[in-house]
């Protein structure tokens, strides 16, 4: 392995070229044009699929609730899909090509621009992934207290606020803290995994926010798959169709678990290594790096693949035209309904309006007796 290393107070390197200057002699499979030919173009043409899939589920959508989440779903696809051709053709360039960047990028822009691009699409899928599990908290446990008049454009502008946020967090390392450098095998750039003075400081910042909006996705999500079968497992008579809120929420956990295998070991790692201070391991890096590139392949097939289309032609006996996809298990479902029948009265007392209460006049002895009437979970769960 050919690295030259150089003091950074040496002002005719770069300051990219300050620790690792290209070229390298690093051969291992792991690094080679095959894995990145192969994500690359995988994950692209998923993508592109799963685009196409999100455009035509929008222009059926009926939904206002179901319309933003397809809008946060839209903003994660074309984000997945412009950081795999931003950064997967620089990599799959240099493989061809064994540029040098020295002589291509003497003053650092273009490795700064793709550190740049490395943390901006990273950060968004995770950040998209936690502003997905809040709207979804809102929507289904707090339904009163989301406006209905403008879900599209609260969704519009959460997603521009990820975008900026993320934004803002790529470019710390031109503003000082932090600072991006070629990385082996000289394929591409990424801030400085280390524990001395602002790049420890960058390089826990972005671990930390990574593993933040992990948390909370994990916890939003929850506390909603909770709320919604205690909603839709309270009464079986008069129950209106929550497939909907369903298929989302199944979409939505599938979405947080990939992130969490795919993102988990990578953050760890550098978290690990900044606080540790040992040397960075350079195999672990491209490993963990390829464990990240698979979540922005696996989301697209989530949204492929679990909708409602798709599981009618892969359970066609299922009766999809009346009931709720959690009749599918009726065991389950009366369970689940005998246990959380107390709860569920009591927070739907809590929820509702106080009118509400006074429209169902019932003698004090039948209302001991009686679960909630079926008028005021039918109102509950439409507001949802």
């Amino acid at each position: 392995m050919n690295v030259s290393t150089s003091p950074h107070t040496n002002r005719t390197v770069p300051l990219c070229y300050s620790i690792n200057s290209p070229p390298f002699n690093y051969n291992l499979t792991i690094a080679s044009a095959y894995f990145s030919s192969i994500f690359s173009g995988l994950g692209l043409t998923s993508n592109l699929i799963a685009f196409v899939v999100l455009l035509k589920s929008f222009q059926r959508a009926h939904s206002l609730s179901r319309s933003s989440f397809l809008i946060f779903l839209c903003g994660l696809v074309v984000t997945d899909f412009m950081g795999l051709l931003v950064t997967g053709s620089i990599v799959v360039s240099f493989h061809i090509t064994h540029f040098n960047w020295r002589d291509l990028d003497a003053h650092c822009h273009f490795c700064n621009f793709m550190g740049m691009s490395m943390v901006f699409y990273g950060l968004c899928p995770l950040l998209l992934g936690a502003s997905m599990a809040v709207e979804r908290f809102v929507g289904i446990n707090r339904p009163f207290a989301r406006s209905a008049s403008m879900p599209k454009r609260r969704a519009v502008s959460m997603v521009l606020m990820v975008w900026t946020f993320a934004g803002c967090v790529s470019l710390l390392p031109l503003g000082g803290l932090g600072s991006y450098h070629i990385q082996m095998p000289g394929s591409w750039c990424f801030f400085n995994i280390s524990s001395l003075g602002t790049d420890m400081v960058f390089s826990l910042l972005f671990s930390l926010v990574g593993l933040l909006s992990i948390t909370v996705s994990f916890v939003l999500n929850t506390v909603s798959v909770v709320t919604l079968i205690k909603v839709c497992c309270g009464q079986d008579r008069m129950q209106r169709r929550r497939d909907y809120e369903v298929e989302m929420m199944v979409q939505l956990i599938l979405i947080m678990v990939i992130a969490s295998i795919c993102w988990c070991p990578f953050l760890v790692f550098i978290a690990q290594t900044v606080l540790s201070g040992s040397r960075l391991q350079i195999r672990l890096l491209l490993l963990w790096l390829r464990f990240v590139t698979w979540n922005q392949i696996l989301d697209p097939w989530v949204y492929i693949l679990f909708r409602r289309a798709v599981l009618k032609r892969i359970y066609p006996r299922f009766d999809w035209s009346r009931g709720s996809i959690m009749t599918l298990y009726p065991s389950f479902s009366g369970t689940i309904r005998r246990f959380t029948r107390s709860s569920l009265g009591s927070n739907l007392g809590h929820d509702e309006p106080g009118g509400t209460e006074k429209s169902n006049v019932t003698p004090p002895s039948t209302l001991k007796l009686s679960p909630p009437s079926p008028d005021v979970l039918y109102q509950s769960c439409g507001s949802v």
